[in-house]
This record gives structure tokens, sequence and C-alpha cells, in this order.
């Protein structure tokens, strides 16, 4: 394992929407919508409160087109009837595939995994390119040119490394304390500036004559998708957007861990009658923290850090690193702390009574 230190990882975060989002980030609140009104008490129809559990873990769902981030995590936290959830990273309406969903204490671990690589398969359509950068859009440039392979391909080293790029009209980025969905909704001129973003690889991996082109991208944090296929349109001279997109890779989550909505219903209804365990679909939480180094501590150090306290490492098998750890007792995750001059100093204490991974699940990371 790699020793990594991020700057957010140790402190209280907001979960900002993610490369893939957008169509979110234009529709107004549906004040028509029932869910988006509480009931009163005569308000009828009112479903019975499920008790609410300690459930810590991870649930990678395989989110599918048409259902927002929000509404995932809601059903998620539902089906486990869990006291505390989140995602690590928005995942548009429109696009499919891995959505990080973190359960009681493993919302402490979120920001590892929002620092973490992303990638995505996407398509562009060709001949178009919309205020939105995807189908949601309203049409905005028209070409009749169709690039050809070859010539996409001849482009692509432009788009790979550091680079800059201008984020879409519509995105979340804040300017003068407004987002920037909210002005462009608005009918404003978004003044938006190009950022550093970092592409670790960029293919093409079908093109037909149709005009689109499917593409697949690896990508570090704040890397808008959407931007890609509209600047790659722009200098082919043809125009872009995005038609289809499914993340593949987030963190230290893949395809693998990946469970449907539909799978996972089946899992929750076999444990109602009996029949399995809810603990079978979490990964540890643990797992989020792959590329950190573990250090195995006495109880009687365990003890302390669980206070809040520090402890001095000395003697012979005395780590000789620095910088982030997590820290286990007994081969159970305990905290998050920070390693310097044989000082250990607990950051982030973890509490995982309650319903956590089973121990297949632990056994396979």
């Amino acid at each position: 394992m790699t020793m990594t230190t991020p700057a957010a990882t140790l402190a209280p975060h907001d979960v900002q929407p993610d490369d893939a989002s957008s169509a979110q980030l234009r529709q107004p609140r549906d004040n028509n919508d029932p869910r988006n009104n509480a009931r009163g008490k005569d308000g009828g129809n009112k479903q019975p409160r499920r008790d609410k559990r300690d459930v810590h873990g991870w649930v990678v769902l395989d989110k599918p087109i048409g259902m927002t981030s929000t509404h995932a995590v809601a059903v998620v936290k539902r089906l486990f009837s869990a006291k505390r959830a989140g995602h690590a990273g928005t995942l548009d309406p429109l696009a499919s595939g891995g959505l990080p969903i973190a359960m009681g204490e493993a919302t402490k671990t979120v920001p590892f995994v929002m620092d973490g690589r992303k990638r995505y398969r996407f398509t562009v359509a060709w001949g178009e390119e919309r205020d939105t950068d995807d189908t949601e859009g309203k049409v905005t440039q028209t070409s009749d040119i169709r690039p050809t392979a070859e010539a996409i391909r001849a482009l692509l080293p432009r788009f790979t490394g550091l680079i800059e790029q201008t984020p879409p009209q519509y995105s979340a980025i804040k300017i003068a304390g407004e987002r920037a969905y909210d002005m462009a909704r608005d009918g404003e001129i978004v003044p938006l500036v190009p950022r550093p973003v970092e592409i670790h690889e960029l293919t093409l991996v079908e093109h037909d004559d149709s005009g689109k082109s499917v593409f697949e991208a690896e990508c570090g944090k704040g890397t808008y998708v959407r931007a890609l296929a509209r600047d790659i349109g722009r200098l082919l001279g043809c125009y872009g957007h995005i038609c289809a997109l499914r993340r593949t890779l987030v963190g230290p989550f893949d395809e693998a861990d990946m469970i449907p909505l539909e799978q996972l219903q089946a899992l929750c209804d076999r444990a109602a009658s009996g029949e399995g365990s809810l603990a079978d679909a979490l990964l540890p939480v643990e797992t989020a923290l792959d590329d950190i180094p573990a250090l195995a501590v006495t109880r009687a150090d365990a003890a302390r850090l669980h206070r809040g306290q520090a402890v001095l490492l000395r003697g012979r098998d005395a780590p000789n690193t620095s910088g982030t750890v997590y820290v286990t007792v007994a081969g159970r995750l305990l905290a998050l702390a920070e390693l310097g001059n044989g000082e250990l100093i607990p950051k982030r204490v973890f509490n995982l009574s309650g319903l956590t991974a089973s121990s297949a699940r632990k056994e396979s990371i």
C-alpha cells in the first residue's frame, strides 16, 4: 500500500455533485411531487416508521438509468433501515454504474473515495452541441461534419495528462456564492474559468459512421466528462454531446463490487424471511482505505486511542513511516490516525457496533 494524506480526509466535508452530474442540477423543485412534501397529521397513506439501526459499511449500487443519486441513497437506506447514509459522488440520472453508498461509520471515509480515480465509458453523439453538454439540454450548435476514427485518435493526446478544462455551464461550481446551474437556469451567462484536471487515460473504443463514438476515460477528481465531449467536438469542428454514460470505477470500487438494485432488493427480502443476511451485501468500512497503510496496535494502546489519546510507539518494532494510517486491533478497524515521530494521534475513531459486513466479504478484500 502507498501512503496518502488527502487534505480533506480528516476534516468534515461537504459532498458535492460529481463530474457526471447534470440533469438533477437543471431541474427546479417540483412542489407537486409528493416525495418533496412532508405529510401532515391527517395526510393519509402515511407509511409506518421502521425502527432505525446502526449499519456500518459500503454498498456499491449499480445505479439504474433514470434514478437520481439522492433517491438511490434513500432506497438503500430504507432497505437496511439504516440510521445514516450518504454517497461518494453524484451520478447523473441519465447515467448508470457505480454509486458507492456509505452507511454509518463508513461515512467518515467518504473523502478517501471521492478523492480517488474514476473510470467512465461514455458515448458521444456528433453533430450537435447542447447547453448542458448532454441529451437533456437545448441544441446550441450544429454541424454536418462527422469525424473519422483517425481524426479522433489523433486529438486524444491533447486531452490526456494534466489539462485545463472549463466546467459545463450546468455545474455545481459556486460563483459569488451562487451555483453555476442556478445562474444558467435563469438564463445568465456563467463566467466559468478553466481549471486544472488530470486525465490518466482516454481511449476511443468504438466508432461508426452513424455519428457516434464510444470512449473510456480514467480521470481524477473534478473532471467533467461532459466537458470532454464538448471540447473534443469543438476541436474536430463537428460539435458533440454525451448521449450515454456509465461509471465503472470509483476509488477502490469497480464493477465486481457493484450490486444491481433488483438483486439488493431480493437479498433484503430473503433476509427478512430468515434465508440470508443483509451483511452479505455490505463491504467493510475499511474497503475505502485501500491506499492507506494499516497499523495494528495492542489492546492497551487501542484503549487509549479510543479515548482520543495519543500513543507513543517505541522500540525495535515501531514503524518508521509517517502520515495517515488506519489503525486496527485484533483485526478490527479502530481509527484513522496521524503517525509522526513515533507518535500516533487519533483523528477519527470508529464505533462499529451494529450490523457490519459478513466475514466472507471481509476475507474477499
